[in-house]
């Protein structure tokens, strides 16, 4: 890797942490190279004025200030970029699958020629299992509505056995399981965390009534208790598996 390319990933790793310190191992692991190879590399980010904060046994922080071009993507960031937007069109909602071929277009828009035909030349695709397509009373486009509302919703679900009930929930997440939909709450029925699946979801309506805590909250409450909890079904470790690496 050629220096410049390496000091540009050293800003992206710590841009990636999101004002969290990352050591010096940490970045020299990444990177294939020695932790002194780092040292030198963090002298020269100074130098040209990189807003780079180093503290001796804790790591290195970027702060504010920092104008690089948004748009410098090596082969496996574009590799990647074109995997997870075939993945959209495949698994998404309708409406997510004409914004992942924009991304796809906005992106090669600004690209040089030659990255144009690597990234349009990408050979990942991210076939379906099934020929099942997501179906339901209540589209998964309302669902993400009522995500992002941050409201209390009342919905009708019929569990496995068919039995019909009125619900109100605070939704934290949507997890996407091929073409199945599992939305995360706090049912206030229950007093606890519940995956509702979409497709048996008969009705949603958002109130005009926020949640009583933030989604953030919500979901650390909800991981401290799967942590806690030896016995959770296939789905619920599924879901929570997912949901931890978001």
């Amino acid at each position: 890797m050629r220096r410049a390319d390496r000091l540009l990933q050293i800003v992206q790793i710590l841009r990636r942490s999101n004002g969290q310190p990352v050591s010096a191992g940490q970045i020299a692991q990444e990177l294939e190279v020695a932790k002194r190879t780092i040292y030198r590399d963090m002298v020269a980010l100074e130098s040209i004025n990189v807003p780079v904060r180093g503290e001796a046994g804790v790591g290195y922080v970027l702060e504010g200030g920092l104008d690089l071009p948004p748009l410098i993507f090596n082969s496996t960031e574009l590799e990647t970029l074109m995997l997870g937007a075939r993945w959209v069109e495949v698994h998404g909602d309708l409406d997510q699958q004409l914004a992942a071929k924009d991304v796809v277009a906005k992106i090669a828009a600004v690209l040089p020629q030659e990255l144009r035909e690597e990234f349009f030349g990408v050979s990942l695709y991210a076939p379906a299992k099934t020929k099942q397509r997501y179906e339901g009373h209540v589209s998964s486009h309302e669902l993400r509505k009522a995500l992002k509302a941050e409201r209390v919703v009342e919905l009708e679900y019929t569990d496995e056995q068919g039995r019909l009930s009125a619900r109100r929930v605070w939704p934290i997440s949507i997890g996407y399981f091929d073409f199945k939909r599992l939305m995360l709450c706090w049912c206030e029925q229950r007093e606890a965390f519940r995956a509702f699946r979409a497709d048996r979801i008969s009705k949603l309506e958002v109130l005009n009534e926020r949640i009583p805590k933030s989604r953030a909250a919500l979901k650390k409450l909800w991981w401290e208790e799967e942590q806690s909890n030896p016995r959770r079904t296939q789905i619920d470790k599924a879901f929570s598996d997912e949901m931890t690496r978001r």
